[in-house]
């Protein structure tokens, strides 16, 4: 069993979440799963060191020299490396330039090689094609619909972060009409009444037809942008997930409507793995070491 172990890391915003993943059976051990908060604005030592006191706990009964551990990151990150380029983001800032790799290892005693980095977004969709909703599928279009837009492409073998937050679109980018802040502007609009978030609007209590309307535009919104996109990219199945994908059904039947309206094939799978997608994706890393496929690392920095 230990030698089909390897650790899955989620770096968030504010937080760190771990645990042991068997990549025999692509399961997490839910005994081994951490979360703890961070103060992302500390110094370099207060966040790897609140890194790190999560990952011990995961570490505990792996051999030092041969643990591994994979880390789903946001960027922009040089994940070959593994040297922070974040700034100016609120979060990580006092990581810029340096090698996060280097700390973990140090700090933790592990082998550095044994310590490998990929996109957030890009973990997530690993995870949901190793052992979640697209198993078995090999063109997917990935997305993370949350507080940004994040997206992942999966084309026989290799992921890559597909970078499209910043694509341009409307009279914007993606990210725009594709996050929260688009469903809370729309809500206010039509309402007069502020939200926090997704779920606000749906704990509201405000009437029915406007909060049917704002997710009605939404996958109307989402199904046009994917049809054009799919000039783009060659993927048959989209996963989504990340908090917005909580609502799925709320969406799903005017966003499939428009794109089977242009006779497009495309299938739309919800994540069924959710915010455990990126732990198993990250740690799926090493299957792919073991067993050949490649991962795309991918170096544009946003």
């Amino acid at each position: 069993m230990v030698e089909s172990l390897a650790i899955g890391v989620d770096i968030g915003g504010s937080h760190i979440t771990a645990a042991q993943v068997d990549l025999a059976t692509q399961r997490i051990l839910l005994p081994s799963l951490k979360r703890a908060a961070v103060n992302t604005r500390g110094d370099a030592d207060e966040i790897i060191s609140a890194w790190c006191s999560v990952l011990v706990e995961n570490c505990k009964g792996l051999c030092p020299q041969t643990v591994k551990i994979g880390i789903a990151m946001p960027g922009p990150f040089d994940y070959q490396q593994g040297v922070s380029y974040m700034r100016e983001q609120n979060k990580f800032d006092s990581l810029y330039g340096l090698s996060v790799r280097t700390l973990l290892a140090e700090k933790l005693g592990l082998v550095p090689e044994n310590i490998s980095f990929l996109n957030d977004a890009a973990c997530f969709l690993k995870g949901e094609v190793f052992g979640g909703a697209a198993k078995g599928c090999s063109r997917v279009l990935g997305l993370t619909l949350g507080t940004g837009f994040g997206s992942a492409i999966f084309d026989n073998g290799l992921v890559e972060d597909a970078n499209l937050w910043c694509d341009p679109y409307k009279d914007g980018i993606a990210e725009d009409l594709f996050s929260t802040r688009w469903f809370v502007k729309r809500y206010t609009e039509l309402t007069g009444r502020n939200a926090k978030d997704v779920k606000g609007i749906l704990d509201s209590g405000c009437d029915d037809k406007f909060v049917k309307q704002v997710f009605r535009e939404f996958g109307e919104n989402l199904g046009e942008y994917l049809v054009g996109l799919s000039n783009r990219f060659d993927f048959d199945t989209v996963v989504i997930g990340g908090n917005i994908a909580k609502s799925f059904p709320l969406f799903a039947e005017p966003l499939q409507n428009f794109v089977r309206e242009t006779n497009q094939a495309i299938a739309f799978k919800q994540s069924v793995l959710n915010e455990n997608a990126a732990l198993v994706g990250a740690a799926s890393i090493w299957q792919d070491v073991q067993t050949g496929p490649r991962v795309l690392h991918s170096q544009e920095l946003r």
